[in-house]
């Protein structure tokens, strides 16, 4: 099968190489998915887990890619709740070899039945950002009504993600962000909006949510604009960076049938909008993921037409 390979970690996305893999079997609880759409996530080549197993012994050439939509090819044994033939979407997991392949072995438990009305390009889009919104706003922030939630990057793929489903929830919405992006977030459903290159960050607040994707000093600063009893949220890795009367919560993915679910109705109804940048094809992978230009939403490769 065509796959796209990483081997050197230094090199970044500029190391990728289009190659031709072995396809893969079902193993205990497995299923095999013929990939119609793909998703990279901008930082995987950062992750221990794309060059190492669990063990931490180099698993290398890596096929990197985590988000998936096709249809299931092959049951492992022990495999229940999906059958061949079936449409889905999900992620695997970040120890094995991703989607940017034409097969992937995947845990049956990472995927969700993926509606027939719903295309493969906007199911692979919408897995990993849709469920990170979902987990930090919902898992582990407890947004509720009426409450305020400031979405650094609510113009991004998962600061979207999170601007959506945080107004839907009834909260009040304000996003961040380059000046360039203020109507996308506006029209992604920010009330609000702080250019973070000339508007000052400390006239927001107090703030029941902040959601951070950006971190570094952002996220420092953002601590200062927690109320009490609020929730700094951060997918930008470890930090030191605590409210004065509130939590920081720093917090790992874990798939779930039944959010991924939540996740691709709201999109079937109209509730929630990808936001994808770039559809390229499995041949042109590469060169996608090292643009000449910035290129605003999520690159999705179409792996089948």
């Amino acid at each position: 099968m065509k796959a796209i390979i990483v081997t050197d970690q230094a090199a970044g996305t500029a190391g990728m190489q289009l190659t031709e893999r072995p396809e893969p079997e079902a193993g205990l609880n497995d299923v095999v998915v013929q990939v119609h759409a793909s998703g990279f996530t901008w930082d995987e080549l950062t992750w221990p887990s794309t060059w190492t197993d669990r063990r931490g012994v180099d698993r290398t050439p890596s096929i990197p890619g985590q988000e998936l939509a096709g249809v299931v090819t092959a049951l492992g044994y022990g495999t229940t709740g999906l059958s061949v033939g079936q449409r889905v979407f999900g992620l695997t997991d970040s120890y094995r070899s991703g989607t940017l392949a034409e097969y992937v072995a995947i845990e049956a438990r990472n995927l969700a039945p993926l509606p027939g009305d719903v295309d493969f390009t906007v199911a692979a889009s919408v897995a990993m950002p849709g469920l990170t919104a979902w987990h930090g706003l919902f898992e582990h922030g407890r947004l509720q009504a009426g409450q305020s939630t400031l979405v650094h990057g609510a113009a991004g793929a998962v600061g979207s993600m999170v601007t959506q489903l945080a107004r839907e929830a009834g909260a009040y919405v304000i996003g961040t962000g380059r000046a360039a992006h203020r109507q996308a977030a506006l029209d992604f459903g920010a009330q609000e909006f702080v250019d973070l290159e000339n508007d000052v960050l400390e006239d927001v607040g107090p703030i029941d949510l902040v959601f951070d994707v950006i971190g570094g000093d952002i996220r420092k600063r953002s601590a200062g604009l927690i109320r009490a009893g609020g929730t700094l949220m951060t997918i930008a890795g470890p930090t030191e960076a605590r409210p004065a009367n509130g939590l920081t919560i720093d917090f790992v993915l874990v798939p779930d049938r039944a959010q991924l679910g939540e996740i691709i109705q709201r999109v079937r109804d109209g509730r929630l909008r990808t936001n994808i940048g770039n559809i390229a094809t499995l041949d042109d992978a590469v060169a996608a993921f090292n643009p000449t230009e910035r290129i605003s939403g999520k690159t999705t490769i179409r792996v089948r037409p």
